[in-house]
């Protein structure tokens, strides 16, 4: 497992593309046969990429973590972006399709994956969090997250919100996670942009053709940096810091936040006029 140090707004904005890039950027999550875990300090947010292909693949008992097992004071929100797969936490297996979800609360000792096709596996996205209290394993189906249709053709931001993980959704200690899937011709993300400073946040972008990247703008309101970032491939956004994106053609990303609250609707907007 890969461990991320914290980053503030005023060494942040003295870092170099490849700075930017080394700190924020997490790439070849998505890697076959196996897990791939980077460690945050923001919040201790473990981010990770599970692709079982013949075999199926357990989560480990990462050393760093310091525990009997990988869940044992931890939670997690698993979201699958490939083919069919299976979830099993303690003998108890989940069906998982495209775009849905399964929830593993603390005290989860084994948990294994799966895919239907190893021509086709599955693709598990992971966050990971401290947690407090045990709430059910549950999994959510794309209709049961009640998608909600935002944005409009005219300002190329068309699309469809799935939340999972949230207060009005499948319980959790401190983790919120739901997706976003832009429509044909909508390009932009998370606009108006905003920030949090009681939470930070983690985008995944999926789905995107491999001639194509999204520009995802961070840092400061009035202090912009951006990364330039590929398909499966994930970026760790600072509770001080904006998040929003742009891509070349449509696509579709995660998101999934840890902190002081879990109101979905908790932002401080940041007006477009005033970006610098």
């Amino acid at each position: 497992m890969k461990i991320r140090f914290q980053n503030s707004p005023k060494e942040t904005a003295k870092m170099s593309t490849q700075e930017l890039r080394d700190n924020f950027l997490v790439q070849e999550l998505m890697q076959p046969g196996t897990i791939q875990l980077v460690y945050s300090h923001f919040d201790r947010l473990i981010i990770g990429g599970a692709v079982p292909t013949a075999a199926s693949i357990s989560l480990p008992n990462e050393g760093e973590l310091k525990a009997q097992y990988f869940l044992e004071r931890r939670e997690m929100g698993i979201i699958n972006v490939g083919g069919k797969g299976t979830i099993t936490a303690d003998g108890i297996s989940y069906e998982i399709d495209k775009l849905e979800c399964v929830y593993l609360g603390k005290g989860t000792k084994e948990v294994s994956f799966t895919s239907l096709a190893a021509d086709d596996p599955a693709l598990f996205y992971i966050l990971s969090l401290p947690a407090h209290h045990a709430y059910p394993n549950r999994k959510m189906t794309k209709a049961e997250a009640a998608p909600v249709n935002l944005g409009d053709i005219s300002t190329s931001n068309k699309r469809t919100i799935y939340k999972y993980i949230h207060n009005d959704g499948i319980e959790s200690c401190q983790l919120v996670m739901g997706l976003t899937v832009l429509e044909a011709g909508s390009v932009w993300n998370s606009v108006p942009p905003h920030t949090h400073t009681r939470r930070m946040e983690a985008y995944f972008y999926f789905d995107v053709d491999a001639a194509q990247r999204v520009m995802h703008f961070m840092g400061e309101p009035q202090e912009t940096r951006h990364l330039v970032m590929a398909n499966n491939e994930a970026v760790i956004s600072a509770p001080w810091s904006m998040h929003f994106g742009v891509g070349t053609a449509n696509y579709g990303f995660i998101w999934g936040m840890a902190g002081e609250n879990k109101e979905f609707t908790d932002m401080d907007p940041q007006p477009i006029a005033s970006l610098r």
